[in-house]
């Protein structure tokens, strides 16, 4: 009987700490997809700014577009000459997931 109720309390403690395993994962997982699309939606802004790509919308119209196909939400787009600072969210379990990114010409040129 002891080592039946051992045996639960083992399968009870590990079932726990799979799922909290997965929790983290899905949470690292979705961070990461948001730094990427943050990433690529600055890009897309500053290049379209720039005249690096022809775009026949504004640049952060476009950002926000990249970021959606991400499946993320562009929440700030700001344009300061050729340099592009975006924010993105990405949902996860009810919460936000915030990715910042800035692309544009080094600075000093």
């Amino acid at each position: 009987m002891a080592g039946s109720a051992l045996a639960a309390g083992v399968l009870v403690v590990t079932a726990g700490l799979s799922l909290g395993l997965a929790a983290v994962g899905g949470a690292a997982v979705t961070a990461q997809r948001a730094a990427g699309a943050a990433d690529a939606a600055a890009l897309a802004a500053a290049d379209a700014a720039s005249g690096a790509v022809a775009a026949s919308e504004e640049p952060c119209a476009l950002a926000a577009r990249v970021a959606a196909a991400s499946d993320t939400e562009l929440t700030a787009c700001i344009l300061e000459g050729l340099v592009a600072t975006v924010q993105v969210e990405a949902a996860y379990a009810g919460l936000a997931a915030v990715s910042r990114a800035r692309a544009g010409p080094p600075e000093g040129s």
